[in-house]
Parts: structure tokens; sequence; C-alpha cells
């Protein structure tokens, strides 16, 4: 009997390629490592692609990218080298479609062992033995109808040309039991399950069958996955001991919920990773929130680094049921990192968006890097993620304000207004330009020119060149628009608003 020794603590992420990661994969891939890390192992991403008729084509590329923006680092599997897919480790191949001989090879082993069989039923006859079933209020699955076709008979209508699968062979009314690092103790009967089908009829294995193979060969000691496998989990130990092999430690992690504790889906919002991405989220905010969305360190600290995540990490921290996630929450974590990160990072990552928008192109963003820094600093303050910058910012770049606020347009048109702006422009034709110390000192000058002062002077003055009541510090808006952009904004403000 082969045995399987766990000696070494090796986890593995196996997405399917079938479109984009979603948020619950990026968690379950960060809970992955983690522990990995945690405990000096080994990390592998292997891809899934049993079901072909799912296949998207650029999925496994797009997982892969969206890994690495993660910072999720893996030391064996499917890698992405000069623009092709690669394969590293010992104990590859790490795609599944690559595989079918290894499986082949154990399907066999579990026929002759009389642990698996061949069955040639239709998907017809399948229909209408599970429709008879939920009318009989009987749970609905395979009714073994093939189970006491011998060999020789099977193998003859296989050489026939015949259509089948392959179904492994529950004992009846046997126990099976396992520990989960979340749930506890666990066991169901076979009397409550179906005799699984391990290969499909177009020669590819199902996941229960590839998993268990995959899991196994490639020494994983750990298989940390979704609690929508929790079910099936039996049917995998069932096939374990079947095969004589020692079973890995098993962690089933909660779903991930909305805030009507329904599963997250697209019909609710973004769920990809790529969406929040693309809307400006920094990989430490989306990382950060995310772990604790069913998991929570003992001292409760809600502001963690990679570093220290992976260092306060562990299972008996997951929580039982489902986590709710919170884009209120995720938008002040991620808040936290745009006001806390370098500057000049910040900075890097608002420039495509601005250029996007067509407010700066990228000659602009090269030569004017310093007041690009600027205007970004003024404003991240109360931004949740990176794209909201465009809104932010977009008064500094069209000197045609349209105001529409009716509180401000109300300021604007204050009795008082006409004469600070007379004494805005007069005090800006005596400079060429503005710097930092003028920026600091105009509105003093105009409060001795004019002897207007406190909220009176600033609101309106605020609401002409920047078109609102609220904003960023006033003096680094006037510093950043220069001479020449606040004498066209007076001139367009007297104009069509005074």
């Amino acid at each position: 009997m082969e045995v399987q020794e766990l000696k070494d603590v090796r986890l593995r992420f196996a997405p399917s390629p079938t479109g984009y990661l979603h948020i619950g994969g990026l968690r379950t891939a960060l809970y992955n490592y983690f522990f990995s890390e945690n405990n000096d192992g080994k990390f592998i991403l292997r891809i899934e692609d049993t079901d072909q008729t799912r296949f998207v084509e650029g999925a496994i590329e797009n997982l892969i990218d969206e890994l690495a923006w993660s910072g999720i680092e893996y030391d064996e599997g499917v890698f992405i080298e000069e623009g092709e897919i690669v394969q590293k480790g010992d104990y590859g191949p790490y795609i599944q479609s690559e595989r079918l001989d290894i499986y082949r090879k154990y399907i066999d082993k579990l026929i002759d062992s009389g642990d698996a069989y061949y069955c040639f039923c239709s998907k017809e006859r399948l229909d209408s033995v599970r429709e008879e079933q939920k009318i009989k209020g009987m749970i609905p699955k395979y009714d073994g109808f093939c189970r006491s076709l011998s060999l020789e008979e099977a193998r003859e209508r296989i050489d026939a040309g015949e259509e089948y699968v392959v179904r492994l062979k529950l004992a009846p009314n046997k126990e099976i039991s396992f520990h989960d690092l979340v749930r506890g103790e666990i066991t169901i009967n076979t009397d409550d399950t179906d005799d699984q089908v391990l290969l499909k009829s177009d020669g590819y294995p199902t996941y229960h069958m590839a998993v268990v193979i995959d899991d196994h060969l490639m020494k994983i000691s750990h298989v940390v996955r979704g609690e929508e496998w929790l079910a099936s989990t039996p049917k995998h130990i069932y096939l374990y001991d079947a095969l004589g092999w020692e079973k890995p430690v098993y962690v089933h992690l909660p779903t991930v919920l909305n805030k009507e504790r329904q599963k997250l889906s697209k019909r609710h919002g973004d769920v990809a990773v790529g969406d929040f991405r693309k809307k400006g989220y920094l990989p430490e905010g989306l990382n950060n929130y995310l772990a604790l969305v069913g998991w929570s360190p003992e001292d409760n600290e809600e502001i963690l680094s990679m570093d220290n995540m992976i260092k306060k990490f562990r299972f008996e921290r997951v929580a039982k049921t489902g986590g709710i996630f919170d884009e209120g929450k995720l938008d002040w974590v991620n808040g936290h990192y745009i006001r806390t990160e370098p500057l000049s990072r910040i900075t890097d990552l608002a420039i495509p968006y601005l250029i996007e928008a067509e407010l700066i192109d990228e000659d602009f963003a090269e030569n004017n890097r310093e007041w690009l820094e600027i205007l970004v600093d003024i404003v991240r303050e109360g931004m949740h993620y990176m794209s909201e910058v465009v809104d932010r910012v977009e008064f500094m770049f069209n000197n045609k304000l349209n105001i529409e606020d009716e509180k401000a347009l109300e300021v604007l048109q204050g009795e008082q207004t006409k004469t600070i702006l007379d004494a805005m422009k007069e005090e800006l034709e005596k400079v060429d330009e503005i710097d930092e110390k003028l920026s600091n000192t105009l509105m003093k000058k105009i409060q001795s020119s004019t002897g207007v002062k406190g909220k009176n002077l600033f609101m309106p003055s605020r609401v002409a060149l920047s078109g609102s009541l609220h904003g960023p510090e006033f003096t680094k808006i006037i510093y950043l628009l220069g001479k020449e952009n606040i004498l066209e904004r007076i001139d367009y403000i007297k104009e069509n608003y005074l």
C-alpha cells in the first residue's frame, strides 16, 4: 500500500481559467499564502482546467497578473515569462489538461480494485431518475444502475463504441469522518451522497478525481479552499483511502457575502479583483481589508501590512460563518493607504487616470512632476480609491467654471465679491508669477486693501477660483493655478456670474 508522508508544509491555490479572479478567490489565495509563509512552506499555483467547456482565452494570464499585482508570491507552478506561459517545479505539469495520462493510470487502478466502475447511462435516463426521485421526496442522486455490470461486459460495450463515464463505487452505509481546522469534526454517511463521476465522457477527469491525484502527487499538506467544496470532501477522503494514501489537512473557508448575506455575485456589483484594481484600490488596501472578511488577529488590529498579516494569521481565528464584504469599510482601509503611502507612488498611480480623462498628457506629466505631486497631495486626504482623483482635481484644468450649487452661487454673488476679485487682480498684476510666499500672503494683502476678512473674504474667493465652497487648502490652489489662470478665472466669473 502506497502511503503519503506529509512532513513539509505545502499549499496550493488552484483556480479554474474560466474568467476573472473573484474577490473570494483572492482571499483564498491570501490565506494559503499567509499560512505557507508563516510556516516556512511552499506555495504552488496550479491551473484546474478539466472543464474545457468553460475555458476562457487569456484567463490564465489574467490570474497570474492579478496575483502579481496583489503581492502574492508563489514558489512553483505556472508563471509568465517574456509573455509566455511556463511551468516551474518538480511536480509538474501544473496545468491539469496536461496530466490526462496521469489521471488515467489511477482511474484504471480504481476500476481494477473495484472502487470504481464504468457507467453507460444517458443524460436522458439520469434526468428521468432524478426527476422521479424529487417527486418521491428523495435526495436526487445516481441510482447505481450500472454498478453490477461486470468488467468484461463493460469493456465489450466500450469496444463497441458506447459512450461512458467512470464512477466512484461508494460502500453502502459507511461513515466518513475528517477534521477541518475551521469547522472541527465532520461526518457524512455514504448513503447521503452520490457515486461521483470521476472520468467524464470526453476523457477528462472531474474536479473530484483530479484534485485528489494532484494534491497527493504534489505533496500538498493542507487543502485550503471555499466551503462550497465541503460536501465533496468525504468523496475525496474516500478516494484517498481507496488509493491507500495519507490525507492532507482540510480547511474550508467561509463564503464572502454581500450586505444582504448573499454570496457576492456580478448582479450585486463589483466582484472581480480587476474591478477594484481598475477603480484604483491599492493592493495593500484590498488585501488588508479582504483578509479581515472572515478572519481577525488576536489583537483585533485593523490596519495590517502583508508582513504583519503573515505573522498573525492562524486558521483558528477564521470564522465558521460567512464574512460580510462592506465596500464602505474597504474604502476606509484603502483611504488610509492613499494618505500614508509615499506621495511619489500615489502620484504615479494618479497620473494614468488624469491622462485617461484627458486632463493632462504624457508630456505634461513628465515636465510638471512637482506641480502634480502638490496637486495630488492636496486632494488625497479624502480619497477612497485612485480614480476619484479625476473629479477632485478637474476644476484645476478648466478656467470656465460651471457653478451649479445654489449655496456656492449665493456666496459668489454676494455684494463684496466684485471688490475682492478686483483687489486680487490688482495684486497679481504687480508680480510676474505666484511663488509660495505670495500664495501664503495674497489673501492678507486683499484683506488689507478691502477691509473684508474672515468667511466674507475667503468663501467668495474659494468659489470664484475653485467653483466650490469646500475643497483643498486654498493657498495651495492659488499656488498651483498661477497668475494667468487666476486672472482668466476672475474675468470669466465677473462676466458670467456677477
